[in-house]
């Protein structure tokens, strides 16, 4: 019996010893921080209000970026632009018609111009009186302020013209704004509105994310900052289908400028006070990373 009490006590000698070493071994593996993927998300809404007659968002789908998915309702700016271009064209008939006028005018004038050179030649004469000669001056100086005030009458004209014109740039800007765009290269992960709504400027209609470059925010302590720097690479590891680590090239984008306490989701009792620098590395997404997934820092 004092044989076999031996043998045990010194296989439990043995067994504690390995787990020793290979406890030590892990802990000189582990990571620099851990953290969770995130995406840069844009909250699209509508730049003008109405009926939403059009919204064909679909979540977890890849748009490009302008792609129509929505179109405002926008019957009455149609009408108000119909009734824009009418009185634009009423001016313009006014236009020519002052400029009708003014041929009118000119022409006259030009007789009694030709009338007047020829009672000048008749009085040097003494066929003609001088009253006659008066009289036809008299005609001129008549024509001519006929003459400007019909020219005054165009630059009213062409500033209600060109009141209009403004009125319909603007309602042609709010039609280009009633359609829906995707802003840029995305995958769309929450649909907020749906067809038949009111929208208005500022409500949200949906939510995008470009995933071709994710960002792991960790969370580092103060004696970690001084190992990093904007621009640095860095390796990321996720858990692979297999149970073995798969290593992504990452680089440092953003670094707090302030520290704050370390987040609820990691906090543990002894980590509660501690102040923690957030850090953020960008990666490239081949397709198996996935925002919220769980990811190791290592320098």
């Amino acid at each position: 019996m004092k044989r076999v009490y031996k043998n045990i006590s010194q296989a439990t000698v043995l067994l504690l010893m390995a787990f020793s070493i290979n406890a030590c071994n892990n802990g000189s593996e582990l990571a620099d921080g851990y953290g969770n993927f995130e995406a840069d998300e844009t909250v699209v809404s509508s730049n003008v209000p109405g009926e939403l007659i059009q919204f064909d968002i679909v979540e977890g789908k890849k748009y490009t970026k302008g792609a129509i998915v929505g179109v405002v309702d926008t019957i009455p700016l149609h009408l108000q632009r119909a009734e824009l271009l009418a009185n634009k064209r009423a001016m313009a008939s006014k236009v020519a018609s002052v400029m009708a006028q003014m041929e009118v005018l000119k022409q006259e004038k030009e007789n009694i111009e030709r009338e007047h050179r020829r009672i000048v030649k008749l009085v040097a004469a003494g066929a003609a009186t001088t009253q006659q000669l008066e009289d036809i001056e008299g005609k001129i100086l008549v024509v001519n302020g006929q003459i400007k005030s019909t020219r005054s009458q165009n630059p009213a004209i062409i500033g209600q013209v060109e009141a209009i014109e403004s009125k319909m740039a603007q309602l042609e800007n709010r039609i280009e704004n009633s359609l829906i765009r995707i802003p840029s290269d995305g995958v769309v992960l929450h649909k907020i509105a749906e067809p038949k709504e009111y929208t208005a400027p500022g409500k949200p209609l949906f939510k995008i994310a470009n995933i071709s470059t994710l960002n792991l925010r960790v969370y580092l302590p103060q004696g970690q900052m001084t190992k990093i720097k904007l621009g640095q690479k860095v390796t990321v590891k996720v858990d692979g289908p297999d149970g073995e680590m798969v290593d992504y090239p990452g680089t440092i984008t953003w670094v707090a400028s302030e520290a704050e306490f370390t987040p609820k989701t990691i906090q543990t009792k002894e980590t509660r006070v501690d102040l923690v620098y957030a850090v953020k590395i960008s990666v490239e997404n081949d397709g198996s990373l996935k925002i919220g997934m769980p990811a190791e820092l290592w320098f």
